[in-house]
């Protein structure tokens, strides 16, 4: 992994909630984004969960949470109202950007995909903190614990 800060890779993707998000446009704020494998997987949606439980304490820091996998929107549609995540979640359906965020890799036995994986961005539009190791329950309170840190 890459030493922080650094400037976070540009990305202009389609969410869940039937907008475009671009990374651009959210210069000037805090951004969350984190990276999973999969819709409807145990580990991600144990993490979506830690997320949508935090998500008003992730608000409070004046920070933007997103969600990135390569799923289609119909799926984070699916995803998201199932388990009432109230933030979007953007398809990265090549998979370019998050290789970008070198959130792809090697996995257990060899076999390459997304790895789970979340960056904290600053206003500036440079990441400050990778999580290259996600423990996905609780990991929302680890972000918000974070983000009071490098607010201060």
């Amino acid at each position: 992994m890459k030493q922080t800060p650094y400037p976070a890779p540009l990305f202009t993707l389609p969410a869940s909630d039937g907008k475009v998000y671009s990374l651009d446009e959210l210069k000037g704020t805090w951004v969350v984004l984190y990276v999973y494998p999969k819709d409807e997987t145990p580990g991600c949606t144990i993490e979506a969960c830690s997320f949508r439980d935090a998500h008003t304490e992730i608000l409070k820091r004046r920070a933007v949470l997103l969600g990135l996998s390569m799923d289609d929107e119909k799926s984070h549609k699916a995803f998201e109202s199932k388990h009432n995540l109230p933030f979007p979640l953007l398809s990265d359906a090549t998979g370019d950007i998050i290789k970008k965020y070198d959130a792809w890799g090697k996995k257990i036995f060899g076999k390459e995909g997304i790895l789970r994986r979340t960056y904290i961005i600053n206003p500036s539009g440079e990441v400050v903190k990778v999580y290259g190791r996600v423990t996905p329950l609780g990991h929302g309170q680890q972000v918000i614990d974070e983000l009071d840190t490098l607010q201060r």
